[in-house]
């Protein structure tokens, strides 16, 4: 009997420690500036940890002027850290050299390829109260994430780019997605053999987007970008020719408290065979908007997973998000 007893009490303890946690919502809230997005997760490996980088917008910054856009400038690139993958905490403002960057810092991109970090950072010179005022993508590399090194600016025809996606193309080389504001926000897609040249092959799509990241997941490329309506999907064989998926992920609002906006600026990693969406949520939509009406410049990160649903992506963000404990605990 004691032995029964004994068998139970063991077969119920690892049931607790193997039980799916889910991930908190919203997954992550920066304690300082209120400003998360645009984020990009990264493994650490001197660490053995998972960080996420992002945008630190100025969100509790009260202009007179409700147009001034001033408080998504002279922003900081926060780090965020994880030892369990669920649980995020600040982690200070990354540090760069003050000649390849600036006052306002937007849209990390990192990716580990052969061994060296290599991150595209968007820089806007100066602060401004409009949506004026270059913008240019810088590459900077790092054996750490934390020293970084500048590897030039990217060429790509244009003074107002931000928002590199790059890839190891599939054909060889490297490819990079962005959106060129001067083009009328449109986003393009450009080669390089060897990170420090870019030509330019064109538009990707006619619609106005931006945040655009490419992966692979399920056997084919996906590029997942923001319309500011909607997530657009596109689906490739080959990350060269695309098909656009008929309808948007995140348009709506979600159910739960601070998910009750669109999502925003995508980012996404595949981690043993599931793929996880990192997105930004507005808190225009929250009790505190109603009687603050600069609530909204709030932005939280959000997680959810992504499923392969008759050949497309799809996502149920008022299901309880995924349990990242698995696939971003630190190792």
């Amino acid at each position: 009997m004691k032995l029964v007893a004994s068998l139970a009490l063991l077969a119920a303890l690892v049931g607790c420690a193997t039980a799916p946690e889910p991930a908190p919502r919203p997954l992550y809230r920066d304690p300082v500036l209120d400003g998360a997005a645009d984020v990009s997760v990264v493994f650490n490996r001197g660490l053995k940890r998972w960080e996420m980088f992002y945008t630190n917008r100025r969100a509790t910054l009260r202009l007179d002027d409700p147009k001034d856009v001033s408080w998504v400038h002279a922003t900081p690139i926060g780090i965020a850290t994880t030892d369990d993958g669920n649980h995020w905490r600040a982690s200070g403002e990354a540090k760069f050299p003050a000649e390849c960057t600036g006052t306002t810092l937007w849209a990390p991109e990192i990716q580990d390829f052969d061994g060296v970090y290599h991150l595209w950072l968007t820089i806007v010179p100066g602060v401004h109260k409009s949506w004026t005022g270059e913008r240019r993508i810088e590459h900077l590399t790092s054996a750490d994430l934390r020293t970084w090194q500048c590897a030039g600016r990217v060429d790509l025809g244009s003074p107002k780019v931000i928002d590199a996606s790059v890839i190891r193309a599939p054909q060889g080389g490297w490819r990079m997605w962005f959106k060129d504001e001067q083009a009328g926000s449109k986003l393009k897609v450009a080669d390089s053999p060897d990170m420090k040249t870019w030509a330019v092959r064109g538009q990707v799509t006619s619609l106005p987007g931006e945040g655009p990241t490419v992966f692979q997941f399920a056997g084919k490329w996906w590029l997942v970008a923001d319309l500011w309506k909607g997530l657009l999907v596109l689906r490739s064989d080959d990350a060269l020719n695309w098909e656009e998926q008929p309808t948007r992920l995140l348009a709506g609002t979600g159910q739960h408290p601070t998910d009750r906006a669109q999502g925003q600026h995508p980012g996404v990693n595949v981690v043993d065979g599931r793929a996880y969406l990192f997105y930004f949520t507005h808190q225009s939509g929250e009790p505190e908007a109603k009687t603050d009406d600069r609530w909204h410049q709030r932005t939280v990160i959000q997680v959810a997973e992504l499923q392969v649903k008759d050949g497309w992506l799809t996502l149920d963000r008022n299901a309880p998000p995924p349990d990242l404990r698995p696939a971003f605990r630190a190792r």
